[in-house]
């Protein structure tokens, strides 16, 4: 879905148009965020600053905050994408209209999993309820947009190849997954799931790129690291050769 297949992955408060601009050169697609979009996940990512001196984006306006920042990455040789974290799927559908109109990729984040996001039913809590996981997944699908869930392996009780079957089946088209260190999960997803897949996690070089792409990985992602040219220049290598 995109070359070269080396995506960026988001980091809160700091994955903006600036940060994506700067790794292009390396990179084929940048998820920007994520970003809080209702009521309880702004209160969320409030409390995330205040008392774990975290960074989030928390404009006044996050849904303009969305258009001007992909607006930003419009003539950039780069698939844009866009990290949301939502409890209602009303705010989902105007993001994902959003990500419609500037062709951008709208992931829907099923991976936060700091308590203060997880008790209001965002973030890795979606994971235990798959059934509003995949209403998000079909809200978001029905604007039109191309739809990315980034998940979460080694949580208990859930089983990923199965739920990553039913978030495709509610028209999912990209799964996301942090491996958690365990890289087999990919593998695991790779032979039952039809969707494309982004394998993350310690991701820093060319072996470990080339391992998740060996796994069945379609393409891999770099999050921590996405500000080092050095880094990036041999991810990008390791997923060359593959």
């Amino acid at each position: 879905m995109f070359e070269p297949r080396l995506a960026l992955a988001s980091l809160s408060g700091e994955s903006d148009a600036q940060w994506a601009t700067a790794a292009s050169p390396w990179a084929g697609l940048a998820f920007l965020g994520g970003l809080a979009l209702d009521d309880p996940t702004r209160a969320a990512a409030r409390e995330l600053v205040a008392e774990r001196d975290r960074k989030e984006f928390l404009p006044a306006d996050p849904f303009g905050f969305m258009d001007a920042q992909l607006g930003q990455l419009a003539d950039l040789n780069i698939e844009p994408g866009f990290n949301v974290r939502a409890v209602e799927p009303t705010a989902l559908r105007r993001a994902a209209a959003i990500c419609e109109e500037h062709d951008a990729v709208l992931e829907i984040n099923a991976h936060c999993r700091q308590p203060e996001m997880t008790d209001r039913g965002g973030g890795q809590a979606l994971l235990h309820e798959p059934e509003r996981l995949r209403e998000q997944v079909a809200v978001a699908s029905a604007t039109g947009a191309t739809v990315s869930v980034k998940v979460r392996a080694e949580v208990d009780g859930v089983d990923l190849p199965a739920l990553g079957e039913s978030l495709v089946a509610a028209g999912a088209d990209i799964l996301h997954v942090d491996a958690m260190d365990s890289e087999p999960v990919v593998g695991a997803i790779a032979d039952r799931v039809d969707a494309f897949l982004i394998a993350n996690n310690g991701v820093r070089d060319r072996e470990t790129a080339r391992n998740y792409l060996q796994r069945g990985a379609d393409a891999v992602s770099v999050a921590r690291p996405s500000d080092d040219p050095r880094v990036l220049d041999r991810v990008l290598r390791g997923v060359q050769e593959s």
